[in-house]
């Protein structure tokens, strides 16, 4: 198995156990109480799917690629999906507050510093994995 697909599914794993974590334990206690007027009743997993499909693949892209060309690869990976994360993630909430009335603050800040921690320990995790996992693939 390629490398990248390595890096990608170690990525993928390791982003969606820490956001199901975090989306299990945030969506009472933070999400409901300040835009729960806005949240759907029901999960639709499709946008879902496509969005973890897409920003994996950023993940891969925009940190873990570069972050396995690097002499301290663990470091880039880090430094790389942190700032991807804040961006994205940035994205979506700046957005927000700029269109939408009574966007809270709050959400805002918790979504920046959730994006920035997820995103960077996914590409950590994908970097960390890649070259190992490619080693034992590659012995078999």
């Amino acid at each position: 198995m390629p490398q990248i697909a390595i890096a990608y599914v170690a990525a993928a794993l390791t982003f969606l156990a820490l956001d199901a974590v975090w989306l299990g334990s945030m969506a009472e206690r933070l999400y409901r109480p300040a835009i729960g007027h806005l949240m759907a009743e029901r999960f639709a997993i499709g946008p879902a799917a496509l969005f973890y499909v897409l920003y994996v693949g950023g993940i891969v892209f925009f940190a873990i690629a570069p972050a396995l060309e690097a002499r301290r690869p663990l470091f880039t990976a880090l430094g790389h999906g942190a700032l991807l994360g804040l961006l994205a993630y940035g994205t979506f909430d700046l957005t927000n507050q700029a269109v939408l009335k009574d966007w809270p603050w709050h959400v805002t800040l918790a979504d920046l510093a959730w994006g920035s921690f997820v995103t960077a320990v996914a590409a950590a995790g994908g970097t960390a994995a890649a070259p190992w996992l490619h080693g034992l693939f590659a012995k078999s």
